[in-house]
């Protein structure tokens, strides 16, 4: 979902599935998501969980071989022993993903101060063994790098909801819109100012207020998560700007260069894709193997088999946006980007596709 965790996580749950046949990363998600629902009060389930942070981001890692699945799911938790204990024991019990069978099994439950211990344990052995004072040490020196930490800009609580924010948030008139916490800090870090946080999918009130008295940019995350938290902003709280992580990764882990390269690169809301639109056009061609070609304004080039599909984009010199009832291949990835397409949405994509920075990829499962 792209949710940030709001509290430091104590405990791991690590597990490893067997399905039986081919699914995806998703579809793994939505099954223990939905089959453990209803079997706790609502506040104990995952969704609620993981939306209070109490339950972080799911990491899903599988591969596919003669129509088998086989994969590993870590989950990190801060509940208590006895209830991460039941959460891990409830994600056994999914015992189908989509139409396929399936088996869950919780191979440890690691407690992460254990961890962090011995890792500072070890570091510390080091330190001492390394730590050498010298008589010559420039006072002038330590007292500089002292005083210029203390002047390190560090985030606030801004608003009813206490969302993580810059010290100037309330003196900026352009604002960055981030989805967390980790996302501001990382910002702060890369020398921007005026970045408040989201803190979950649903737009807080102070947010839609700013949105009203201030220019905002919109830096949302280059996963599922980012385009439905898009999706709410333009209902309650339209940006003037949607700036986006490169796909499949998070505003947190960019470095300044990538920050740089994703804002420099932010687009007036007016020239986002509608939505609404691919998702119809979406449901139109499944099934057909069939491609649509659009231009940057939205109208139709035309129709083509999915069979045609490369050929066809290395003759039009036009094409913005490529929908298509098929599967998102490394060579149509190389094609799209030798002609300058802007956004390729297929059904799904290949194992093992990277992609490359200024391509916009969507499956149909986001555009549902």
């Amino acid at each position: 979902m792209g949710s940030k965790e709001k509290q430091g996580s104590k405990y791991i749950i690590e597990a490893s599935f067997v399905i039986d046949g081919v699914v995806e990363r998703h579809d793994v998600i939505g099954a223990i998501f939905g089959q453990t629902e209803g079997l706790f009060p609502k506040k104990f389930e995952l969704r609620e969980l993981q939306k209070s942070g109490k339950i972080g981001r799911i990491d899903i890692k599988l591969k596919s071989e003669k129509d088998r699945t086989e994969g590993k799911i870590v989950a990190p938790s801060s509940l208590d022993r006895a209830e991460t204990a039941i959460i891990a024991a409830a994600m056994e019990t999914v015992d189908r993903v989509g139409p396929c069978e399936a088996k869950i099994t919780i191979d440890r439950i690691s407690d992460v101060r254990v961890d962090k211990r011995e890792m500072i344990l070890k570091r510390a052995k080091e330190l001492m063994r390394d730590w050498v004072v010298t008589e010559t040490q420039d006072i002038d020196k330590l007292l500089t790098e002292v005083s210029r930490e203390d002047k390190t800009v560090k985030p606030v609580h801004y608003g009813r909801e206490r969302l993580t924010a810059t010290p100037d948030i309330s003196k900026m008139s352009e604002i960055t819109v981030v989805e967390g916490r980790a996302d501001v800090i990382n910002l702060i870090k890369a020398g921007h100012k005026g970045v408040i946080a989201l803190e979950g999918v649903k737009v807080p009130r102070t947010i839609i207020n700013l949105s009203k008295k201030k220019e905002v940019t919109a830096f949302l995350d280059g996963d599922r998560g980012g385009d439905l938290i898009l999706k709410e902003l333009l209902q309650v709280a339209r940006p003037k700007y949607v700036a986006r992580a490169p796909r499949g990764k998070e505003v947190e882990d960019l470095t300044p260069g990538e920050i740089e390269a994703a804002l420099s690169g932010r687009a007036p809301l007016e020239e986002i894709e509608d939505l609404g639109e691919l998702s119809k056009l979406a449901g139109e061609l499944r099934g057909t193997l069939e491609a649509v070609l659009l231009k940057k304004d939205g109208s139709q080039l035309g129709r083509v088999p999915v069979s045609e599909l490369v050929e066809r984009l290395k003759v039009e010199k036009t094409v913005d946006t490529v929908i298509f009832d098929g599967i998102i291949t490394g060579r149509l990835v190389d094609t799209a980007v030798g002609m300058k397409v802007t956004t390729l949405v297929g059904e799904r994509m290949a194992e093992g596709v990277k992609v490359p920075d200024g391509l916009n990829i969507r499956v149909f499962s986001d555009l549902a």
